[in-house]
């Protein structure tokens, strides 16, 4: 299940970004502060193109969800992203069904509640684990791109999900 997110989340959603496994799933790696985060969260709030969602598990906070370049005219687009309390959902032995119920909350929350004809995203390269994740939700992987980030090289493939291939079975 998914709730938009609000001012009390902030610090959880914080904790849960600076876990070293979403660090080092992310294009940046470094510990965001709390400034930095503070920033980030009145940017979001203000922007009518963006929605922050926390995803609940069993009633809990466990991650949050980020749409974001949302265009809402024809064709209606938009990007995503999300990460997950990875710390706490391990303790439990819940990590991958939480990983399948949170894409499967947000693909279905773009395409039902948003109402988009095309999912975006993006996913480094050497995530493999997500790579696959994606591929089993039918996204689509462009071709990749060299970016620089916190002194290192990564590549970057963009994702996509048409609205069609949600449905194909």
């Amino acid at each position: 299940m998914l709730r938009d997110a609000t001012e009390e989340d902030v610090n959880l959603m914080l904790s849960w970004r600076n876990q070293e496994i979403n660090r080092m799933a992310s294009r940046t790696h470094h510990v965001i502060s709390a400034d930095e985060h503070a920033h980030w969260w009145a940017t979001v709030r203000a922007d009518p193109a963006r929605r922050v969602l926390i995803y609940l598990r069993d009633g809990l906070p466990c991650g949050v969800v980020n749409f974001f370049d949302l265009r809402f005219d024809a064709p209606r687009t938009g990007s995503w992203g999300f990460y997950l309390d990875a710390d706490a959902l391990a303790e439990r032995g819940e990590t991958l069904p939480a990983w399948i119920d949170v894409m499967r909350a947000a693909v279905d929350h773009a395409f039902d509640v948003l109402n988009l004809d095309r999912l975006d995203g993006e996913v480094l390269a050497h995530n493999t684990a997500v790579r696959q994740m994606n591929r089993r939700f039918r996204f689509v992987e462009g071709t990749g791109r060299a970016e620089v980030h916190d002194g290192r090289e990564i590549t970057v493939i963009p994702i996509s999900l048409d609205r069609a291939a949600r449905r194909r079975r």
